[in-house]
């Protein structure tokens, strides 16, 4: 995996795979998403199982210079029948809001994606949630709605 990132010359920031310290600021990066509600014992508990779930998972963080990480990318792989293959979704992505606009994003998912061809993977959706505009920018687009229902008692 590339452990640098081309940014612009005003930013500068490295990917790599996330590590059990990074625990605490992709916590409080998650806490920036709106409309979510993490709870720390359940985030632990997820954090650590990601961690050691390579086969399934990538958990990206961007790190800038002094070493802070300023953004993550979830993203689980799985085999599907329909798509003759592997089948990744980027299921989070998460930028500091005072360094949203700096291109971390972008970068967190060009990276994503030459990870999934590494892998075989065939296709690779992205949630759009008031997050359209950004993805169409860097060429994916609409195919289908998706409708969840909470299973929590």
């Amino acid at each position: 995996m590339s452990t640098t990132a081309d940014t612009s010359p005003a930013s500068s920031f490295r990917l790599r795979p996330a590590v059990e310290t990074d625990s605490s600021r992709v916590f409080s990066l998650l806490q920036q998403l709106e409309g979510y509600s993490p709870e720390q014992e359940a985030f632990d508990k997820n954090f650590t199982f990601l961690l050691q779930d390579e086969a399934t998972t990538l958990l990206l963080v961007a790190v800038d210079i002094d070493g802070t990480v300023v953004g993550y990318a979830l993203t689980t792989i799985t085999p599907l029948l329909h798509v003759n293959g592997s089948s990744a979704q980027l299921q989070e992505l998460a930028v500091d809001v005072a360094r949203q606009g700096e291109g971390i994003g972008t970068v967190l998912i060009e990276e994503v994606e030459r990870l999934c061809r590494e892998r075989e993977v065939r296709q690779l959706t992205v949630p759009s949630r008031r997050s359209a505009d950004f993805y169409e920018r860097i060429g994916y687009r609409s195919t289908a709605d998706f409708l969840k229902r909470s299973l929590d008692s």
